[in-house]
């Protein structure tokens, strides 16, 4: 089984370490007895992705990422060990696109002349509305 990043890029299922563990929270008796929780680890030093991924994995700021540059996910929103399954391997996957993604950079900008213009017109008269509702003094 190979986990799908994009076209080009996929993660084989050995990459990948899934381990069942007990789910915390409410659940009666089934939580006590079955372990449907799902510790995903993911080493991105160790993995076949492509370098650019790498080290975008690497510098990203996010608390699920070790200092080791090991993944951890926890999944345990579901009651069954299968849907987790998916659930961890899903926000892996949205993790990896989601340093693919390179934001278009922004070009400064500039206001027009007639921006400016209009912008200091409506100060004037602005200024000069509140100057007419001055208390009128003789001199």
């Amino acid at each position: 089984m190979v986990l799908v990043i994009s076209h080009n890029v996929s993660i084989p299922d050995i990459e990948i370490e899934l381990v069942p563990i007990r789910a915390q929270g409410a659940g009666g008796q089934n939580v006590n007895k079955v372990s449907s929780a799902i510790h995903l680890r993911f080493d991105i030093n160790k993995s076949s992705l492509p370098d650019f991924y790498k080290e975008r994995l690497r510098t990203l700021r996010d608390r699920r990422i070790t200092n080791e540059g090991i993944v951890i996910i926890k999944a345990q929103q579901h009651r069954t060990s299968g849907k987790n399954k998916t659930d961890a391997l899903e926000r892996l996957a949205a993790l990896i696109k989601q340093v693919a993604h390179t934001p278009k950079k922004r070009t400064p900008t500039r206001p027009s002349k007639c921006a400016r213009k209009k912008r200091m017109d409506s100060k004037t008269k602005r200024s000069r509305v509140k100057n007419m509702r001055k208390k009128v003094t003789d001199s």
